[in-house]
């Protein structure tokens, strides 16, 4: 299969713009979740429901294009130079769906994971993350 010139700069470009993004992005994001996010049983109502339901609705439909498009890109960069398992996490904790706390905590418990937020975290000069306990209560 030969790809034309067209293509592969294209390719290139997308690889590019992703790392440059997912070094500028992933940290801020991961940076901004709280110490104890993890450690709650229970999904906390969000502060989001205080704006007006127009802006409520835009600022939830904003968080999940983005969350694709991170589980996108973080898929491209399993393949390409960038975060690409860390930029996929991010996506998935923007975006909205049923069990969605239930997966992040089952996600964050993997120790190689943990570690690798808490060392972001920690560059940034931000408080570590608390483990979660094994025992979660699914309600």
């Amino acid at each position: 299969m030969v790809f034309s010139p067209k293509f592969l700069t294209l390719l290139v470009t997308l690889s590019v713009v992703t790392f440059v993004l997912s070094l500028l992005l992933v940290p801020w994001i991961v940076c901004r979740i709280p110490e104890d996010y993890f450690l709650q049983e229970k999904r906390t109502i969000s502060t989001l429901h205080r704006y007006h339901p127009a802006v409520y609705f835009l600022i939830r439909l904003f968080k999940n294009i983005a969350g694709i498009m991170f589980i996108v890109a973080g898929f491209l960069m399993l393949f390409l130079p960038g975060q690409g398992v860390l930029t996929m996490l991010i996506g998935l904790g923007l975006t909205d769906f049923p069990g969605k706390f239930r997966l992040e905590r089952k996600i964050i418990r993997n120790k190689r994971i943990f570690k690798g937020l808490n060392w972001i975290r920690k560059r940034a000069g931000v408080v570590p993350l608390r483990y979660p306990s094994d025992q979660e209560n699914t309600g």
